[in-house]
């Protein structure tokens, strides 16, 4: 009975000093300095040990400015317990007032002590940190390591160099540490991506791909050639990065899934004439039935996109002739399943399409190709508008891999099925969940839905208009452009000057653009950038005539102004980094 009693006041008491714990934490939050600074002395009291306690304490001190108090605790916690990183906090203490030179006796003490101990380096380094003394936690990290040359603090030394603005010096740290602690490469390339993007530096990349050129040519180790490909893929220089895979290649000529996934990047981003050529490197390079199969998949893919529909029956034959040579099974389903959706969404014969994909089905297949082949068949049956039966089968792929990204495509898919046969409450429902879906590209299409039912929904509680807007998105999805097209304009008309009007323009222009009627695409981005000006599909309107200007029309004096003003007027946009590199080339920056 006594030790249960013992258990019970011990569990109470954890119970008590967790909740302490939070209201201390509550208090430094909200800024209640006073209250939290009561509160963490308590704590202190209790656990007189506690280094975070104790820091939590100095720095109530410190808001309030009670810098005497903060001063005689520091040093009363340094005289008992003989921690080294306290000089830093003394010295902090009198940093913040101002009083420098006696905040610099103390730093010189601490780095003192890592020249006796190089060990201390670790708490006096880190505090260093903390207080963002950097140039200072870099000294403590060159000082150990020239007392002891075993340790490693490359990755910090980096960061360190950096935030300080030497990015030479960040540069050079971090790959001499990628090169020696490759396990750590990724990381670090997380860093320079950081950089070539967020931070915004013009002259980061260039100094980057010298310094990756240099070593390149010095050291003839293939290492070097793949940081160098990671470096270009990342710019969207495909061919560059080509050039960097073929030589890794053809001195370890072991795999080509490398390439391949070069050739699917080069695919996203529209570069489809490097594509090409990777692909068919591929195919030169290669008797694996799989890869085979593979490049040949995304080479149709480029086929399709970019070939007139005229020629549309050639490329219907070019496809059976590859199933054919490849057969029917399990390995060539990629290609069975891009033969579907060709004869339904191209050559408009969905009977013939559900043939292929329900025959696939027959196969034996693993779970993510049976999810592949139903997801086809549901796009069919969703053509057909057959509603109801292609939700089951994007129901079906939601059930079989809960929680995967194929899943989460399923379920984007039925919300716009719900949306295609204008249940808008329970489509919105469904693009409202799918916002947060851990996949970018699904969480973006989701809010761009849901946005759209919902301010036109605010804007029209009938949602007629909407409900119009819905059906010749439908005509879009069935790829029956000139009815679409003719489907949005009479929108235009009909509800001139409502909500529905600016998304309804955007879509017109896509369309156009669909079809290469991009003198017609432009128009329409126009008439969104002079008279929705403060709606939320002025950057894409922005974005999207740019890209008009410098690829299909090659007139980059007009793309230039249009990248500048996202830069300048949209900074929170999903184009803003492309715009900001986009700009930079055409301007002429050497870093491109």
């Amino acid at each position: 009975m006594k030790k249960l009693l013992l258990h019970i006041s011990l569990f109470f008491s954890l119970i008590g000093f967790s909740q302490n714990e939070q209201l201390a934490q509550y208090y430094y939050d909200k800024g209640d300095f006073e209250k939290a600074k009561i509160s963490y002395e308590e704590l202190l009291q209790s656990v007189p040990q506690n280094y975070q306690y104790f820091i939590r304490t100095i720095d109530c001190y410190q808001q309030l400015k009670q810098f005497e108090v903060a001063e005689k605790a520091i040093q009363t916690r340094l005289n008992k317990y003989k921690q080294s990183s306290l000089l830093v906090e003394l010295g902090y203490n009198f940093k913040i007032q101002q009083q420098d030179e006696k905040a610099q006796k103390y730093f010189e003490q601490a780095l003192a002590k890592i020249k006796s101990n190089p060990n201390e380096v670790y708490g006096i380094a880190n505090s260093f940190e903390k207080k963002v003394l950097l140039d200072y936690a870099l000294q403590a990290y060159k000082t150990a390591v020239q007392l002891q040359p075993n340790f490693n603090f490359n990755y910090q030394m980096g960061l360190l160099y950096g935030q300080l603005g030497n990015t030479d010096m960040m540069i050079s740290t971090f790959l001499d540490e990628a090169f020696v602690h490759q396990e750590s490469t990724i990381l670090i390339q997380n860093q320079f991506s950081r950089f070539m993007t967020d931070e915004g530096d013009a002259g980061f990349s260039a100094n980057l791909r010298k310094a990756l050129i240099t070593r390149t040519q010095k050291n003839q180790d293939v290492y070097w050639n793949q940081f160098l490909s990671w470096f270009y893929t990342q710019q969207k220089e495909f061919g560059k990065a080509f050039i960097q895979e073929k030589a890794i290649y053809k001195r370890n000529p072991e795999s080509l899934n490398a390439i391949i996934n070069l050739a699917q990047l080069a695919i996203d981003e529209k570069d489809d004439t490097t594509a090409t050529t990777i692909l068919e490197f591929v195919l030169e390079n290669t008797s694996e039935i799989e890869l085979l199969v593979q490049a040949n998949t995304y080479l149709m893919q480029v086929k399709i996109d970019t070939t007139s529909e005229k020629d549309w029956p050639n490329l219907e034959t070019e496809l059976s002739a590859l199933i054919s040579k490849y057969g029917i099974s399990p390995f060539t389903l990629s290609l069975q399943l891009m033969q579907a959706h060709f004869l339904t969404f191209n050559l408009k014969k969905p009977e013939a399409g559900k043939t292929i994909v329900r025959a696939a089905l027959e196969l034996q297949l693993d779970e993510y190709e049976m999810a592949k082949a139903k997801m086809e068949l549901a796009d069919i049956l969703l053509y057909e508008a057959k509603f109801n039966q292609a939700l089951l089968y994007y129901s079906q792929i939601e059930n079989d891999l809960k929680n995967d990204a194929v899943a989460h495509e399923a379920s984007l898919k039925a919300a716009k099925t719900s949306y295609f046969k204008t249940d808008l409450e329970w489509a919105l429902k469904q693009f409202k969940e799918l916002k947060s879906a851990s996949t970018q590209l699904i969480a973006n299409d989701a809010l761009e839905y849901f946005l759209l039912i919902n301010d036109n929904t605010v804007a029209d509680s009938t949602q007629v208009a909407l409900k119009s807007f819905a059906k010749a998105d439908y005509l879009e999805y069935q790829n029956r452009n000139q009815e679409a097209i003719q489907a949005f304009q009479a929108i235009l008309k009909q509800y001139k000057g409502q909500e529905i009007e600016a998304v309804t323009l955007l879509r017109l222009g896509k369309l156009y653009e669909k079809i290469g009627e991009f003198s017609l695409a432009l128009p329409q981005y126009q008439n969104i950038i002079e008279q929705h000006s403060d709606g939320i599909y002025v950057d894409e309107a922005l974005y999207f005539s740019a890209e008009l200007y410098k690829n299909q029309l090659q007139l980059p004096d007009k793309a230039k102004p249009l990248y500048e003003k996202i830069i300048f007027n949209h900074q929170d946009s999903i184009y803003f980094v492309e715009a900001r590199r986009k700009f930079r080339e055409l301007r002429g920056d050497s870093n491109l």
